[in-house]
């Protein structure tokens, strides 16, 4: 029902055979660039605020462009990007360029999906960003999948070191830290074969295949705290793919003796290059793929890699359902609800709907399906045991029993997107209830339960304006609403947008309840506590913000959360129930990173923002995150 805006997606490729290879097998030198196309819509989820793409042609001559990059904002920028390049490709045509000289033509490519995570907007913020230089091997091209919970303490290391970074982001900072480190790599090596007696062009290429990604990546990456997987181009034609020590973000890449690839999910590679679920591998945390100028690829170690922090949230909702894996995941998710959802309804399955909303809930649906399923066959079985056989309205009973089905109904549909931004006030609430058209007909009045599954329930402000609004329409006796995921209780600094405290239901209904049960001693006394912490190293802060939820069973808090999204004028009963920690780390558990639901913060910069969060919604800065 809530939009969260997420992790970016990455996408890279390097061609391992000469252009002329492409050429000759494929009909083509864009290659690479249609596959970069593919790879990109097929992640069109991830990010819809901006897109970009590099492209490095290693094989250009001094005066001509070597490295190429397009970027554009709005959730059509993946088509706009790529219609630009059909021009300029198309325009280089008509004057007679060689094909293979064409923009956009190379070796090396680069994309990116973006959505904002720290509220900075417009083109200067989009991924690739590109330093410049006139050596080939000192031109770094960045883009990546990554929120840094540090980059204070990377900026005022990075100024103290004497550079003047002219934009305060992380992107922006990692590139000049990443941009440091490689002309230092270049220089070493520049030193070492001078005093051999090489200049001039030999000793450029020289440096060029010599460049040692490890070196450049060892030092900066061993500063950072966050979720990242950063991906880089030099304009010589070495690339890198960079995965945090944890595992937060996901990696996938595949290699052959043409190509190597790698995107942000599994299903992505596997549809855009026609190749078997087995043949895509994910990068280990704290690890680094490399390709060198040569083409020769290698698996580096990094960093150590550490506890299995892998997000959760990934495969509950962001991530492509079409993976094989994460579509067992989601149906293991809405299976394990079946018994909390039986005991709503106190077992009376004959006067239970059941639906979904949105339609990436469908998969937790299907599970719930089974579950509940799974519970009414039970329930038939001990019916038809308890029937007495010789009674002469056995057949009549039996048949009865066994046709006994779940009421399965598409109830809700989103088939018309309202401009709710044209109105204010009361208007767009009168708007927003509008979004869903229902499915009449398949509720009886006031005696059926409706039971609506959905991946997550973070804010509640859909849910209050318009969901429970649009449901209670069709007059049930009670509203279930079912959230697949554990409440989300804390924000997250890693590459989701939810940062701020205030924004949470669950939140605020612990605030709630501390107030009404004369609790706001906790309240004060995890701001004096948080407060304390200022100014403490990340690696000496605690998480006290946990101490808020403490007094109170989940049950308790999605009472509340039900409470205070229900308004008087909804008719029906309104019950909200959620998956529990333990029953999310049995369907997924692979990915146990769960600190927005439990607080538990991979790195220190989780815990010591979490605590300025704190801070921020007590002092009553709401614009800080």
């Amino acid at each position: 029902m809530e939009i969260l805006k997420h992790e970016c997606g990455i996408a890279m490729i390097r061609l391992r055979k000469p252009l002329s290879y492409y050429k000759e097998k494929y009909n083509t030198y864009l290659y690479g660039l249609n596959k970069l196309y593919l790879l990109m819509e097929k992640q069109h989820n991830r990010g819809q605020e901006g897109a970009g793409l590099g492209c490095v042609y290693m094989h250009a001559k001094p005066g001509e462009e070597y490295i190429f990059r397009e970027r554009a904002l709005g959730s059509s920028a993946i088509s706009e990007i790529f219609a630009r390049v059909k021009q300029q490709i198309s325009v280089a045509q008509s004057h007679g360029v060689d094909e293979i000289d064409h923009p956009f033509v190379g070796e090396v490519y680069m994309g990116h999906l973006r959505y904002s995570t720290t509220g900075r907007k417009g083109i200067s913020y989009v991924h690739p960003f590109l330093r410049r230089n006139n050596w080939r091997s000192r031109n770094l091209m960045l883009c990546g999948n990554f929120n840094m919970t540090n980059v204070d303490e990377i900026f005022s290391d990075i100024v103290s070191r004497g550079q003047h970074p002219r934009v305060y982001s992380d992107t922006a900072i990692l590139l000049e830290q990443l941009g440091e480190s490689l002309d230092k790599a270049n220089s070493t090596i520049y030193h070492k074969f001078c005093q051999q007696g090489i200049n001039g062009i030999e000793l450029a290429r020289k440096i060029e295949d010599n460049i040692d990604m490890r070196e450049v990546l060892e030092n900066p990456a061993s500063t950072w705290d966050g979720g990242y997987v950063i991906c880089g181009a030099i304009g010589s034609g070495d690339i890198f793919v960079l995965r945090d020590p944890h595992g937060i973000r996901p990696a996938f890449y595949y290699c052959d003796d043409e190509i190597f690839v790698a995107a942000s999910e599994r299903p992505v590679l596997q549809t855009a290059l026609n190749i078997p679920r087995r043949e895509v591998h994910e990068l280990a945390p704290g690890a680094a793929i490399t390709v060198n100028k040569a083409g020769d690829v290698k698996i580096t170690q990094i960093l150590p890699q550490l506890k299995n922090e892998r997000c959760s949230f990934e495969r509950i909702y962001f991530s492509r359902g079409s993976d094989a894996d994460i579509y067992k995941e989601r149906k293991e998710l809405g299976r394990n609800l079946a018994p909390q959802i039986v005991k709503a309804v106190n077992g009376d399955l004959d006067h239970t709907v059941l639906s979904f909303i949105p339609n990436t809930a469908e998969t937790a649906y299907i599970g719930m399906i089974e579950g509940i399923d799974s519970f009414l066959q039970e329930k038939k079985k001990k019916e038809i045991m308890a029937l007495d056989a010789k009674a002469p309205d056995y057949g009549e009973r039996l048949s009865k029993i066994l046709s006994k089905r779940l009421r399965a109904e598409k109830i809700a549909i989103k088939d018309i997107k309202l401009r709710t931004f044209i109105a204010e006030g009361e208007s767009r609430n009168e708007l927003a209830a509008h979004v869903y058209d229902v499915t009449y007909g398949q509720i009886q009045n006031n005696v059926d339960n409706l039971v609506i599954i959905d991946d997550s329930i973070v804010r509640g402000t859909t849910l209050r304006q318009s969901i429970l609004r649009i449901l209670d329409r069709l007059h049930p006796k009670k509203i279930v609403i079912v959230s697949s995921s554990p409440q989300v209780r804390y924000p997250d600094y890693y590459g989701i947008d939810m940062s701020r405290m205030a924004e949470f239901c669950a939140f605020r209904a612990a605030i709630q309840l501390l107030k009404e049960q004369g609790k706001q001693c906790i309240i004060d006394g995890v701001y004096r506590k948080s407060k304390a912490q200022e100014g403490k190293p990340k690696e000496e802060v605690v998480n006290y913000v946990t101490e808020i939820y403490k007094p109170f069973s989940q049950e308790e808090v999605s009472a509340k959360i039900a409470e205070m999204l229900t308004d008087d004028d909804i008719n029906a009963q309104v019950q909200i129930i959620y998956q529990s920690i333990e029953g999310l780390h049995k369907s997924i558990p692979n990915n146990p990173g769960d600190w927005y639901f439990s607080g538990n913060y991979p790195t220190p910069g989780g815990n010591k923002m979490v605590n300025q969060a704190f801070i921020n919604w007590y002092e009553g800065n709401t614009m800080k995150r």
